[in-house]
């Protein structure tokens, strides 16, 4: 009865430290999945680590496994992949001066139509007024009449 129990007991402990094993090594996934999804595949440019196939996007997830399993934070791991390839490893680089134009251009580039837009069409407007022709494009009364003028000074041919 005792070797029962023994046995039991042993199949309970390695079945309980199997499965805390499997939930340890779940969450070591799911944090790596989630840290592939915020570095970006120097190859590629525009696919996270995680979505890309290129070698060496697999290399680098190779690397940030290692790291991982050496104890280092997602903070430290982004910090040496930042140090050796720069923040454009990072598919959400921080605001500092060298990202200014990454964050801030598309908004400039967007500023900058609009004030071209409203020049062009203020322009327009005051080539409209002191041109013969109103801003809606219709004649002006006084323009009309000078043409007409000039039509019937007109030689005939």
């Amino acid at each position: 009865m005792n070797l029962r129990r023994a046995l039991l007991l042993l199949v309970v402990a390695a079945l309980t430290a199997t499965s805390a094993w499997a939930q340890g090594d779940a969450a070591f996934e799911t944090r790596l999945q989630a840290l592939e999804k915020e570095l970006r595949c120097l190859v590629c440019q525009n696919q996270t680590l995680a979505d890309s196939s290129a070698g060496l996007a697999e290399d680098l997830r190779r690397e940030v496994r290692s790291l991982a399993r050496s104890g280092k934070t997602d903070a430290e791991i982004k910090a040496f992949l930042v140090a050796r390839y720069g923040d454009f490893v990072l598919y959400k680089p921080p605001v500092k001066a060298t990202t200014w134009v990454l964050w801030f251009g598309p908004f400039a580039l967007l500023a900058g139509g609009a004030i071209v837009w409203w020049v062009i069409l203020r322009g327009r407007r005051v080539v409209g007024r002191g041109a013969a022709v109103a801003a809606d494009g219709v004649p002006l009364p006084d323009a009309m009449a000078r043409a007409r003028a000039l039509l019937d000074d007109t030689p005939a041919r």
